[in-house]
């Protein structure tokens, strides 16, 4: 049963009700005028019929939309088709259980197993974190992720990075001390949203690592002081990280929102933090919205605890998910390697190594 509205159609397909405005029926028009059929792509441009445009008729037929327009033009949508752009695409976000620990899924399998790597993946997006287990203990294995995560997105520093004590020192990460909840490169406006840290060796006492659900802190912070999370939201905070060859700086803010306010990035740097300008409108109101969402950064009930051993990678949603680490002695060997990767490409070899 079909109704006719002022500029939209009612419809019911398999108990669901939908209502289709008439520019929305032509501009999804299935057929081979309208589409390039090598590609599926759209070609058809909505501004060449009037804004007003209405159907002379629609009928629902087989398993099919069908409508006729004034213009001679005869459209049909499978209402399969209709049904499949409601669909989520990729697996919800999901809260972390008390006392958790990352999934755990072997490197190998991980690489060569297809429902290993969508069970693995999935996790990655639900929870924003994996491990993974029995990796290669050799320099660069990271770039054999490329398969699962898609190609590395590379940073002014290098390619992959080596973080020991015994390295290139820019940041605080190569030293033993500890190093507090963060995602790198706070510093770039367009943050990279996977990382990989593999630990090739890990001998050292101490040195625990750490990661923070920035999102569950942020979603509480809305629940119990919206007017903090709305600061956070609006207030630009300066973001460096530079060494004798390199320079980085972004100004942005630290929650940032998608359109129906589902929190898709928090970006949270305490040591590339720059000073804000005291002359800046809100400051006062900022910093103490700022000590509101550290502290809660520092609630060990937002945490992670575990030891990540030689031979394991720690792979995280960036946007998402801090990380952090205990301090160490440095009485052994310990090596640790990370790059970054695309977080639309994870997500995206779902589908594919779904099909």
């Amino acid at each position: 049963m079909i109704a006719t509205k002022k500029e939209s159609i009612i419809i019911s397909i398999e108990n669901q009700e939908f209502e289709l405005p008439f520019l929305w029926l032509r501009d999804n028009c299935q057929c081979d005028e309208c589409r390039i059929t090598e590609t599926q792509e759209k070609q058809f441009l909505l501004h060449t019929v009037p804004v007003d445009i209405s159907p002379e008729r629609v009928d629902k037929i087989d398993d099919n939309l069908q409508i006729k327009w004034p213009d001679g033009h005869n459209s049909i949508i499978p209402l399969s088709k209709i049904l499949e752009c409601g669909m989520p695409r990729y697996p919800d976000n999901k809260s972390w259980p008390n006392f958790f620990i990352p999934n755990k899924f072997a490197w190998r399998d991980f690489l060569d197993d297809v429902p290993t790597a969508i069970n693995a993946l999935k996790d990655l997006i639900s929870y924003g974190v994996i491990i993974l287990k029995a990796a290669p203990k050799v320099s660069n294995s990271l770039e054999m992720l490329s398969t699962r995560l898609g190609p590395i997105h590379e940073t002014l520093f290098e390619r992959i990075h080596n973080v020991s004590v015994n390295g290139h020192v820019y940041n605080v990460a190569h030293t033993s001390k500890g190093l507090p909840p963060h995602n790198d490169f706070a510093s770039y406006k367009s943050q990279p949203s996977i990382q990989a840290l593999h630990m090739l060796e890990n001998e050292c006492e101490g040195g625990e690592s750490i990661i923070v659900d920035g999102w569950k802190v942020s979603e509480d912070l809305r629940n119990e002081r919206p007017d903090f999370f709305k600061i956070l939201q609006e207030f630009d905070v300066p973001f460096r990280e530079f060494d004798e060859d390199n320079e980085t700086f972004a100004e942005a803010p630290i929650i940032q929102c998608s359109n129906d306010g589902s929190i898709e990035s928090f970006r949270y740097s305490n040591q590339l933090m720059q000073m804000i300008n005291p002359k800046r409108k809100g400051v006062k109101e900022f910093y103490k919205a700022y000590h509101e969402i550290s502290a809660r950064i520092h609630d060990l009930k937002y945490r992670s605890t575990f030891r990540l051993n030689g031979g394991e990678v720690l792979i995280v949603a960036s946007h998402r998910v801090l990380h952090a680490r205990e301090p160490f002695t440095p009485n052994g060997k310990r090596h640790l390697q990370d790059a970054y990767f695309v977080y639309d490409n994870a997500a995206n070899n779902i589908v594919l190594l779904s099909n």
